[in-house]
């Protein structure tokens, strides 16, 4: 059934997929594998592509969840959306790494924060 941890990772990233399909970006795939690797969403909108890291965060901010996606994991994220493109023949031109951020602050509510841009692919 899965850990508190992994069952509030997992509603993070419902919230956030919701948050960005209101915003017009279509969902192309959640929670994709590649081998230990996995991309949280993938999404695309105007013929950009982009692949979603979400990190849930309880506490007053969202740059704790940010700062959560290490060099290591990007690196990670970027081998894991090459293998995505190539598994669906995609073109890479106008592809982005984003980051979105679900924080639950003290008093119980919810903020979503999408970072569009969060880094540049070293590929």
């Amino acid at each position: 059934m899965g850990t508190d941890r992994q069952r509030l990772g997992k509603w993070g990233e419902l919230q956030a997929a919701r948050y960005l399909a209101r915003r017009g970006w279509k969902v192309l795939d959640r929670n994709y594998r590649d081998g230990p690797r996995e991309l949280d969403l993938v999404v695309e909108r105007d013929g950009v592509l982009a692949f979603v890291e979400v990190k849930f965060r309880s506490g007053p901010g969202c740059a704790e969840a940010f700062e959560a996606i290490t060099a290591r994991k990007r690196r990670d994220l970027e081998l894991a959306a090459r293998a995505w493109i190539r598994e669906h023949g995609l073109d890479a031109r106008k592809v982005r790494f984003d980051a979105v951020s679900v924080v639950r602050d003290p008093e119980g509510e919810d903020r979503v924060h999408h970072l569009p841009d969060a880094w540049w692919p070293g590929w």
